[in-house]
């Protein structure tokens, strides 16, 4: 009796544990790990199918279980590191465990695999970007004239147009795009918001930091910078509108300059199709407290 009574406790106390899977989300990625005797799967496919049932398992049992990217260079650079043999299952568990502190994880909800992967992917770059870009903006050093931080002050900045930018639309759905040209790289940020009302506004905290932190860098470095928005409303045109930095400032971009930005692949720069039903238009004033002091650096 009082052996069954500790299993069932056992189980009751293992549904209170949340667990946290690496996913190996690419073929190239699977392939690197098969060098080790010891990963079981040979077969990609294979994989994601079982760890989808595993999740569904886990789930069916009651136990929350995010899922962290596993990045093959990183376990062979922690295990290093940490004098760890890494053809074992308890090293790659330890490795879990950090990216599970540290790393980009998504929860799982019951969600498809093929809609977990992306966003785990979609969350890896986000995090990357915002770590790049913190990189570069910490690099800028201090005013020569004032010795302000120029890099806080430029968060600062950008919070504040972020703020305005946000403020001055409409209710409905906003999807924020910032893209950077920041020699070697041009940075790219996204911030989404959904249900929203007008006069209250819910960003997601992280995707709000990465957009500020790129926006910032923009600020600091006085890189070509844009800032583009679409507004979603039921029962209306969508509308597009947007503006470049100028200084410390967001400069209106006229509906043609917006139609193109919009209408041009980031990557390739050809031209995109336009969708049908939108309106590409001039954005509304942000104001007086749109403006910068000019003293940013």
């Amino acid at each position: 009796m009082a052996h069954t009574q500790q299993h069932t406790m056992r189980r009751v106390l293992r549904r209170e544990i949340a667990g946290t899977i690496g996913l190996l989300t690419d073929e190239q990625d699977f392939r690197a790990m098969r060098r080790y005797r010891t990963f079981a799967f040979d077969d990609h496919t294979t994989y994601l199918q079982q760890v989808e049932a595993l999740l569904k398992a886990l789930a069916a049992q009651g136990s929350h279980t995010t899922v962290a990217l596993f990045d093959p260079e990183e376990y062979a650079e922690f295990c290093a590191d940490s004098g760890l043999e890494p053809d074992t299952p308890v090293s790659r568990t330890r490795f879990t465990a950090q990216i599970a502190a540290t790393g980009p994880t998504i929860p799982y909800d019951g969600q498809p695999l093929d809609e977990l992967v992306p966003d785990l992917v979609d969350e890896a770059v986000r995090r990357a970007t915002w770590e790049y870009a913190t990189t570069l903006l910490a690099r800028v050093g201090t005013c020569a004239t004032c010795g302000e931080d120029i890099g806080r002050a430029s968060f600062i900045r950008a919070a504040h147009l972020v703020t305005r930018v946000v403020e001055t639309a409409g209710p409905g759905e906003l999807h924020l795009v910032c893209s950077v040209t920041s020699a070697p790289d041009t940075l790219v940020a996204a911030l989404r918001t959904e249900g929203r009302i007008e006069g209250t506004t819910c960003l997601d905290e992280s995707e709000a930091l990465e957009f500020t932190t790129v926006l910032a860098l923009g600020i600091a470095t006085r890189s070509a910078c844009g800032l583009v928005m679409r507004t979603t409303t039921p029962d209306t045109t969508d509308r597009v509108y947007g503006w470049r930095l100028h200084g410390e400032d967001l400069e209106p971009l006229t509906a043609g300059e917006v139609f193109d930005a919009y209408c041009t692949d980031l990557d390739s720069g050809d031209l995109v199709s336009p969708e049908s039903g939108v309106d590409y238009c001039v954005p509304p004033d942000l104001g007086d407290r749109g403006k910068g002091t000019g003293h940013t650096h």
